[in-house]
């Protein structure tokens, strides 16, 4: 099966989320509870600004190559987007046993969620739980996106049931 992303050559070069995961790790474990969004939007930071410098030099490069740069944003993109979901259900608001209310899911809508993003285009943001919002969904959900406004993206955002 082939995936989303298999067309963007050396997506490492652009993020390699296994080495900034362990960075946020470093950055939680190091910051006291109250400052463990902050330590992740500062670790995820450095990441995005390193992805995209080298998003800026295929561009260079390359120029006729544009679907494959829009594709290589949204890689990006979703390797920061994953990162910052999972510190922030692991790390900030983690549940060891959560009900069927307290799930969520994040969906990637628009032209992100088509893998075509050009470099600084917004990120459209669906969250999705199976039941009503709990304060647990709405504390994730906001603390997910106070990190990518953190990050300086221009999120669109829904939640829904």
């Amino acid at each position: 099966m082939s995936g989303l992303y298999d067309h963007v050559p050396q997506r490492r070069s652009i993020i390699d989320r296994r080495k900034v995961v362990e960075v946020v790790e470093e950055a939680v474990a190091a910051a006291m509870p109250e400052g463990r969004r902050q330590a992740i939007a500062a670790a995820l930071k450095a990441a995005l600004d390193e992805g995209r410098a080298e998003i800026r030099r295929r561009i260079a490069a390359t120029p006729g190559r544009g679907m494959e740069i829009a594709s290589a944003q949204s890689f990006l993109t979703d390797q920061i987007l994953r990162i910052a979901f999972d510190a922030t259900t692991q790390h900030v608001y983690r549940l060891d046993n959560p009900s069927a209310a307290e799930r969520i899911s994040m969906v990637a809508v628009g032209g992100y969620g088509r893998a075509e993003m050009a470099p600084y285009s917004d990120v459209d943001l669906m969250f999705l739980s199976p039941l009503r919002n709990t304060a647990w969904v709405e504390q994730v959900v906001e603390a997910i996106l106070y990190i990518l406004w953190d990050l300086g993206l221009k999120v669109g955002h829904s939640t829904r049931t």
